[in-house]
């Protein structure tokens, strides 16, 4: 089993950044593919973005490409979600996944694993 951890999330103003952080424990963390999803209030959860094992690979909902970044330091067991030009319909709980299986994933179904999540908000 792997353990997931968020952090970063907070209130922001449109058009800034925040960066977020998922920090893993438990089994290898290159075993992993990792995902980022959100889910805003009375909405159904959605995929953002997600990342290779080594993170040779990368992978992003139309509505983040050019805006949010995916990355991984697996020295670190931390996947990170980069997130630039912040617009109100961003605001959502944002959740780390991780992905035992082969290759990316855009769909919960898909992983195996979650994390808490952690709030996001931009105002406008």
């Amino acid at each position: 089993q792997v353990q997931l951890v968020e952090s970063g999330g907070g209130l922001v103003q449109a058009g800034g950044s925040l960066r977020l952080s998922c920090a893993a424990s438990g089994r290898t963390f290159s075993y992993y593919a990792m995902g980022w999803f959100r889910q805003a209030p009375g909405k159904e959860r959605e995929f953002v973005a997600a990342i290779s094992k080594i993170g040779t690979s990368t992978y992003y909902a139309d509505s983040v490409k050019g805006r949010f970044t995916i990355s991984r330091d697996n020295a670190k067991n931390t996947v990170y979600l980069q997130m630039n030009s912040l617009k109100p319909e961003d605001t959502a709980v944002y959740y780390c996944a991780a992905r035992s299986g082969y290759g990316l994933g855009s769909h919960g179904a898909d992983y195996d694993y979650w994390g808490q999540g952690t709030q996001v908000t931009v105002s406008s």
